[in-house]
């Protein structure tokens, strides 16, 4: 498959900018969700917003390491494309009730270790590193999250919004890929070798510890909504396939890593990962809210007015 032509990109990511106020918020259908449903679906939209913000993070990192500056100009357009996305989802909630004034939807746990992990260590983590995850954090969540939303929810604006969020989600794929594949040009096995070194920083295995457990409970979260789990499986073997498409694709160290953790997230009979991992659920539920690292200031951006 040819690798994609990043000046063209960005030329086409400038072309497809849109905003909220490019959606009619007051369309009839908003009454379309069921009492049964509305709960859960709360909860649901919630952590979808929440993933929407921890994206839009990585893509700020990403944007202060890239190589080049069409790439870094690409990251800072993701990086607004995600808030922008977070910023509509929390304007559904409010469509639907699930919102009052200007209040913000709670993160769970998981989430919000997650997001103080990234706020602390992103900026210090090498381009490679979340170049890599970042795609499989898309692929794996963001996208069974949004096509179960279009498989369950009958709210004619609700799909319209993730018609258009699901065209930006694309282009962040299509890059993510190519850039895991250039990752690897011309570079030996000592050169591999010395990628990998990052890996073993005490701040990359912190970031495991919490990504972890984070999978498994919106996994959890997922099936309790009705998401059939060979979904969100079939979203992992997504990532493989398409980020292994290419022979350097399949020599970078942390697509090869974060394939492995897939494979072993989606295999129910893997005791020795799914034990610690859901173990480590159970445990951080219990983590009480006053310990809790505190939610970073630039929240404070998240509106669910029809502002672009």
């Amino acid at each position: 498959m040819a690798q994609v032509d990043l000046d063209k990109m960005l030329v086409k990511i400038k072309a497809t900018q849109w905003g909220l106020g490019d959606v009619d918020w007051d369309a009839p259908g908003a009454d379309m969700i069921g009492p049964e449903q509305w709960p859960k679906l709360k909860a649901f939209m919630a952590d979808v917003m929440w993933v929407e913000h921890v994206g839009a993070r990585g893509f700020a990192a990403l944007a202060r390491t890239a190589p080049t500056e069409t790439l870094r100009e690409i990251y800072t357009y993701f990086q607004a494309e995600e808030q922008r996305h977070a910023n509509a989802e929390m304007a559904l909630m409010r469509r639907w009730g699930m919102l009052n004034g200007d209040e913000l939807p709670e993160p769970n746990v998981n989430l919000r270790l997650v997001i103080a992990w990234l706020d602390k260590y992103a900026d210090e983590l090498p381009f490679y590193v979340l170049g890599a995850t970042i795609p499989m954090l898309e692929v794996a969540l963001d996208g069974a999250l949004c096509r179960f939303l279009l498989d369950t929810v009958d709210d004619p604006v609700c799909h319209a919004v993730f018609d258009l969020i699901n065209g930006d989600e694309a282009r962040h794929l299509a890059v993510g890929f190519s850039v895991m594949e250039h990752q690897c040009d011309d570079v030996d096995t000592l050169g591999l070798l010395k990628m990998c070194a990052p890996a073993l920083h005490p701040r990359t295995l912190l970031g495991g510890l919490v990504y972890v457990p984070l999978l498994s409970k919106m996994r959890d979260n997922l099936i309790e909504l009705g998401l059939p789990e060979h979904k969100l499986i079939d979203a992992m073997a997504r990532f493989g396939k398409n980020g292994g498409r290419t022979p350097n694709g399949r020599r970078n160290p942390y697509f090869l890593l974060a394939r492995r953790h897939a494979r072993r997230f989606s295999d129910r009979n893997d005791k020795g990962y799914h034990v610690p991992a859901n173990l480590a659920v159970r445990v951080t539920a219990h983590i009480p809210r006053w310990a809790l690292p505190p939610v970073p200031s630039w929240v404070k951006e998240l509106t669910w007015k029809p502002v672009s």
